[in-house]
This record gives C-alpha cells, sequence and structure tokens, in this order.
C-alpha cells in the first residue's frame, strides 16, 4: 500500500507565498484525455516539474506537492493515469485502483508524460526551459522510464520505484542504456518487494552506461516513508526532500 487519501507530504508550507493553482483536463498524442492538476508561481524559476503518483493515480497528496514545489518557484503538473478506462472525474475512496493499473501500459504513460511536459513547455503552462520528472511507487518507476521516453528532460526523481523487470516489461535497470537524463532514486531500506539487490543493479547497470546518478538507500524507513504521518522518518523524508530541491536545483533551468 502507498500513502492514504489524506496523507499529505512532510514539506511545510511557505507562509505568504503567492501559488496558483488549477486542475486540468489534457490530451495525449494517442487521443486520451486525463486529469491533472496545476501549480503556478507567481515568480516562476524556468524550470517544470512533472508529478508521476503512486498506483491510486492523482488525488490529494499529490496537488499538495505539487503546491509546495510552485512555494518554491517550480511550475508542477500532477497527473492522473486512469484516463483510458476511468475518464476524468474526480473519484472516491472506493475507486477500485488496481484493475486500472492492470490495464496501463507504459507506451501508455509515457503518451501522458509527453502531454504534460508539453503542457509545461507551453505558454499557458509556464514556458519551463527544463523539465524533471518526480514519481513515487509505480510513478517513481515510470518516472525513470521517462529518462528513456524520448523527452529531453533535465532529470527523473523517483521514491522507491521497482527498477528492474516487472510482468515481462524491461525496467529502468534493463533500459539503462536509453537514459538522456540524470538520475535520481530514493529508496526504502525496509521495503519488502524492491529489494537491495535490484537497487545495486540498477546503481551497477547505470554506471555501465555513463548515466549521471545518485541512489539513496534509507536504512529502516518503509516505503512510502515520504509522509508527514509518519513521523519516525520525519529525518528520511526531511533529508530525501532536501535532495531533490538540491538535483532540481543542479539539473534544471
Amino acid at each position: 500500500m502507498c500513502f492514504e487519501l489524506d496523507s499529505t507530504p512532510p514539506i511545510p508550507a511557505i507562509a505568504g507565498a503567492a501559488v496558483g493553482h488549477r486542475d486540468l483536463v489534457l490530451g495525449a498524442a494517442d487521443g486520451n484525455r486525463f486529469a491533472a492538476f496545476a501549480a503556478l508561481p507567481e515568480a516562476a524559476a524556468g524550470t517544470g516539474i512533472a508529478i508521476l503518483p503512486d498506483v491510486r493515480g492523482l488525488y490529494r497528496f499529490y496537488e499538495e506537492l505539487a503546491l509546495r514545489f510552485a512555494e518554491r518557484g517550480y511550475t508542477a503538473i500532477a497527473f492522473d493515469y486512469f484516463g483510458r478506462t476511468a475518464g476524468v472525474a474526480k473519484r472516491d475512496a472506493d475507486f477500485p485502483y488496481p484493475e486500472h493499473v492492470a490495464q496501463t501500459t507504459p507506451e501508455g504513460i509515457q503518451a501522458d508524460v509527453a502531454a504534460v511536459i508539453a503542457q509545461l513547455r507551453s505558454p499557458e503552462g509556464g514556458a519551463c526551459a527544463a523539465v524533471v520528472t518526480v514519481g513515487f511507487c509505480f510513478g517513481g518507476r515510470h518516472s525513470w522510464l521517462s529518462a528513456a521516453g524520448g523527452h529531453d528532460l533535465a532529470a527523473a526523481v523517483g521514491f522507491y520505484g521497482m527498477p528492474g523487470e516487472r510482468n515481462g516489461q524491461p525496467g529502468p535497470t534493463q533500459r539503462a542504456a536509453e537514459m538522456a537524463a540524470p538520475i535520481l532514486a530514493l529508496q526504502a531500506g525496509d521495503d519488502a518487494h524492491i529489494t537491495a539487490e535490484a537497487n545495486a543493479a540498477f546503481d551497477e547497470a547505470l554506471t555501465a552506461v555513463a548515466v549521471e546518478h545518485d541512489i539513496v538507500t534509507y536504512a529502516g524507513a518503509p516505503h512510502s516513508f515520504f509522509d508527514r504521518k509518519q513521523e519516525d522518518f520525519a529525518e528520511a523524508s526531511d533529508d530525501a526532500w532536501r535532495r531533490v530541491l538540491a538535483f532540481v536545483a543542479a539539473h534544471g533551468a
């Protein structure tokens, strides 16, 4: 399980920050229409953040995360994966997301990522000169895969993503040679499904093809540790957020 629906990011809001936000419906090249949430700073830094949620798709946690990025000067768009199978309407806690996750494809997700990036680069989306993907769990994996998606990313960040092969589909480890952006991986040391061996293989694959990367594992932290309610892992969360901001600043516009 990833975050509960009432979870929030463990990031302090910046009092007085001038931030706008709006719900969007974006269109992918294959005709898919999907929901998104945009947060816009008053003074943009020229870097856009495409946020890839966990397996539940778009909900409050990721809207709040977009706002926290915008407070720091980054235009951010969080988007939903399930436009093809569930439409664009808001959903309640009973939404049967597993059956919709099973119908996603890597190609479909990358088509949606491309649409989000196009929006961020457009005048109405912030005219961002650089775009960084930031994903969580299912989205962490697909954030790294976005670096191999031909999107001309500045960087790709993933929290507790599965780097290896899954369900017969090659993962970021197998596609390391196609990566065209620096990679940051923030992994949970106490993760029952993503092993130290899987993280080491990802590290070795990226090193072998000279892709700039940093793979950080937080000892004792569980999957989805980046949650304000998990106070026992506040130190890991604080460090992870610091690393994300530093990585974005280093590789953004």
